[in-house]
């Protein structure tokens, strides 16, 4: 039997008594750290996803916008028909791998097209689409 008397905050139990509360301390900050380099380095691999795709959709802009001078004004059916018009070298892609969509005519522009890439998922009209 024990004849010395503790206060609840002198007995040490369980992971803080046998880590210490500085020791925790560092472990929580360490773990902060870590999280906040995970977070802020998908967020910029996203940032630098979206400058390639958007310079994959310029380049295709201006190989459609040839393609239409060349042909009398008409949009082009797919990227096959550019591509085999010499106007642009390949199937443009964004940064996922997927094929850029066209839309000729365009949404708001009946007379012009549209490009966009349907994002990281793929899925068409998705919320992270690049336009």
């Amino acid at each position: 039997m024990s004849t010395r008397v503790f206060f609840p905050w002198e007995r040490r139990r369980g992971l803080l008594g046998a880590i210490g509360r500085a020791r925790l301390r560092w472990i929580l900050a360490f773990v902060a750290l870590v999280v906040f380099v995970v977070v802020v380095r998908r967020r910029e691999e996203r940032a630098a996803a979206v400058r390639a795709t958007r310079a994959s959709i310029d380049t295709a802009f201006h190989g459609v916008i040839a393609f239409r001078a060349g042909h009398a004004g008409a949009c082009p059916r797919d990227w096959g028909e550019v591509v085999a018009a010499a106007y642009l070298k390949d199937v443009p892609l964004d940064a996922w791998g997927h094929p850029l969509r066209l839309t000729c005519p365009g949404r708001s522009d009946k007379t012009g097209f549209d490009l966009s890439s349907d994002g990281p998922d793929g899925l068409p009209g998705g919320l992270d689409r690049v336009e």
